[in-house]
């Protein structure tokens, strides 16, 4: 068992120093508390078998960063660490990266002008296509903000969306 806990701390300062070498800072890197499993007591065993590795060690490291492009950069040189034997996986939703975008209040403004310029553009043709005259703004709404992905191969890059509803008044 020491000799696990050896093997998982020689691997995290590995990974730990790699990240370094790469641009991410050392406060940008989170270490968690290995999860050691002992195989020889998994209750779906009913062989008499003894596995050929008693325990299994998974350890989660986390790079919280807010320079996309570093991390960005670091992921495509992870297999250099696979070929000093570190194994990696992404197996479960809570290991996926996650790209976090954080700048809604700087874009906000922009979005809801947009928005409710281009309310005033499809309510002008409203107006112009019943022979109408378009008049004040009679109620508005901000809607909910989205952020999504652009799509499942590029998670870094962000839609973001804003629906405001805005109704005027009409005259003949």
């Amino acid at each position: 068992m020491n000799l696990l806990y050896q093997s998982i701390d020689k691997n995290v300062a590995t990974i730990k120093q790699f990240f370094i070498q790469n641009g991410i800072g050392e406060g940008e890197i989170t270490i968690a508390v290995p999860s050691i499993t002992d195989k020889s007591l998994n209750q779906y065993n009913n062989s008499n078998n003894q596995p050929e590795f008693r325990f299994y060690a998974k350890q989660a490291i986390t790079v919280y960063s807010k320079n996309v492009k570093s991390v960005r950069a670091v992921m495509t040189k992870l297999a250099q660490l696979g070929k000093q034997g570190i194994v990696f996986s992404q197996e479960g939703y809570e290991l996926a990266t996650e790209y976090i975008f954080t700048k809604l209040n700087e874009i906000k403004p922009k979005m809801i002008e947009e928005a409710t310029r281009k309310a005033r553009e499809v309510a002008e043709k409203f107006a112009t296509d019943s022979k109408s005259k378009l008049g004040k703004i009679k109620r508005a709404s901000q809607g909910r903000f989205s952020i999504s992905e652009r799509d499942k191969n590029n998670p870094h890059i962000k839609q973001v969306r804003v629906v405001s509803t805005v109704e005027y008044y009409l005259s003949d």
